[in-house]
């Protein structure tokens, strides 16, 4: 009995020995965790280094969504062709034989189908990029990562199926003999100007989706609205001199022209409009990620 009571204060003065010993080291100690989590302050909206960091994962999101539109379909990249093939007939038919609208002299079909290249790019980001957060749910409650990664990721998509649907735009134009010229150098030009501004609007309409899901339901309707307000299927000329210019306050309208005029060397190029387009696109982006960064915090919580 002595001997155990002898045994209790010398493991007491062990472990307290252990502890003083022990206790400098990882008061002293210069390691630094490897990741540390903020708030963003200020203006930074866009946390590039960040983003940059996990730009396999963004690689991978988009290359996942491309997969899933080509590979998960019986007719796979058909669609991508077959879609504005269908509205440009229906374009045609409508607007050039019905409405009898001009075409500023070269074939109606090819007209209207070189303006859905531009409006498709535009629809399409908006579309997926809206209810990116959504329908990633699962993934934004429980990992950590940049959330501009899931409505930046349907930009891949969006480009592949341009560049599809581009190809098909050149066929359109040798059958129809419309001979290149040197605006088609600034179509990259105009196609950023498009997609920055759709990305500016789904950034915004995504972080709202998260916490009313209504807005699920708004953008389809308002998608096709916006199509009919835009020269998609008929030109500025047709668009009577009083309301002209009230109708080129719409960003796209002047983009839409540019297009037109890179691809198929019609109209004039509308600098000033355009001017105006791709300073709507900037604003748009910057006061759509401004408002994703504000809002991002609570997303895990919301979704």
């Amino acid at each position: 009995m002595e001997n155990a009571i002898d045994t209790i204060p010398a493991s007491e003065e062990t472990a307290a020995r252990a502890e003083e010993r022990e206790l400098p080291e990882l008061i002293d100690s210069d390691e630094k965790p490897h990741l540390v989590i903020r708030p963003s302050a200020g203006w930074q909206f866009l946390n590039i280094p960040d983003l940059w960091h996990y730009r396999d994962l963004l690689v991978t999101l988009g290359v996942r969504d491309i997969k899933l539109r080509y590979r998960q379909t019986a007719l796979g990249v058909i669609w991508v062709i077959l879609q504005p093939l269908l509205a440009a007939g229906i374009f045609t038919f409508v607007f050039g034989k019905v409405a009898k609208m001009p075409s500023d002299g070269v074939p109606y079909f090819i007209f209207s189908y070189a303006g859905l290249l531009a409006w498709n790019a535009f629809s399409s980001c908006l579309n997926k990029g809206s209810g990116s957060l959504v329908a990633n749910s699962q993934l934004v409650s429980k990992v950590y990562f940049p959330r501009l990664i899931l409505p930046l990721s349907t930009l891949f998509a969006a480009v592949v199926d341009f560049c599809v649907a581009m190809g098909m735009m050149f066929f359109l134009m040798y059958q129809n003999h419309v001979a290149l010229h040197m605006g088609i150098l600034l179509v990259p030009l105009w196609l950023l100007i498009d997609l920055m501004f759709a990305m500016g609007l789904a950034f915004l309409a995504s972080a709202v989706m998260v916490r009313y899901r209504d807005v699920n339901y708004i953008i389809p309707v308002l998608i096709p609205f916006l199509m009919y307000a835009s020269p998609v299927a008929y030109s500025v000329s047709a668009v009577p001199g009083k309301m002209r210019y009230i109708f080129m306050l719409n960003p796209l309208s002047g983009l839409l022209e540019a297009f037109r005029w890179s691809l198929l060397g019609v109209g004039k190029l509308p600098l000033g409009y355009v001017a105006w387009s791709a300073g709507c696109a900037v604003a748009a982006f910057v006061i759509g990620a401004f408002a994703f960064k504000r809002m991002e915090r609570k997303f895990a919580d919301v979704i």
